[in-house]
């Protein structure tokens, strides 16, 4: 069995500074955990909020916390550094081989999609962003760690794709079906293809930032080497 995780992410049209942070950690007992923080605006301010909790979170899963435990501290100290007077959305996704399951923390009403055996399914339900109280709990759902799963999260940038140029957004079921049907997709295919779509729908031009994570539990690998690969584009009055 191996575990793929790829990230996707795009800049708002015309901002310099992301305000989705999202970073990919190995469990202490097995596994790999992706905490995505989506901030409520976009440019620097937004990027040091959402990096402030990404950071808290990931700290606090590398010394074993539990995600959801990781969730409330990490928005108690947004609450407490902001005065209860800025929220952010936050997703943790973790394959952890310790349980054999995939557990997703959600304090995000986007939902999360989830493919296993042909079938597609939409994980909602009421979920409140962190940071303006104390205590706030994510929504956790778990589900068995087997092969042939791929688990879908994202930001709003992309689930609000296309709605303020046509009033037509992006179908992510529907999205993410037209590429399961490929033969054996890899997470970075699936990834790339769902937010490329929502870009086109933004006619090349991101009203939002964009960020998309997969995680896609393959039957082997073909061999025993962990791979991570990255890549930043420059912009060009910083590649002179």
């Amino acid at each position: 069995m191996e575990i793929q995780i790829a990230v996707a992410k795009v800049t708002k049209f015309g901002s310099l500074e992301s305000g989705d942070s999202v970073e990919i950690i190995e469990r202490p007992n097995g596994g790999l955990s992706v905490v995505m923080c989506d901030g409520q605006t976009s440019g620097r301010e937004a990027k040091m909020i959402s990096g402030m909790v990404v950071r808290k979170v990931i700290g606090l899963i590398a010394d074993g916390i539990r995600d959801g435990a990781a969730a409330r501290a990490a928005s108690d100290l947004l609450y407490t550094e902001r005065n209860g007077q800025y929220s952010v959305y936050l997703n943790i996704l973790s394959a952890d081989l310790q349980s054999g399951t995939i557990v997703l923390s959600r304090n995000n009403p986007t939902p999360i999609f989830v493919a296993q055996d042909n079938h597609i399914e939409c994980l909602t339900g009421e979920s409140q962003p962190i940071g303006t109280a104390r205590n706030i709990r994510p929504l956790i759902s778990e589900i068995t760690l087997t092969p042939g799963t791929t688990v879908v999260m994202y930001t709003d940038g992309i689930a609000n794709a296309g709605l303020n140029i046509s009033g037509l957004g992006l179908d992510i079921c529907t999205a993410l079906e037209a590429v399961m049907d490929e033969e054996n997709p890899s997470a970075d295919r699936i990834a790339d293809s769902i937010l490329g779509q929502a870009i086109r729908l933004d006619l090349g031009k991101p009203q939002d930032d964009m960020t998309i994570a997969v995680l896609r539990i393959a039957a082997a690998g073909k061999d025993q080497i962990r791979r991570l690969s990255v890549r930043l584009p420059v912009p060009p009055s910083q590649d002179e």
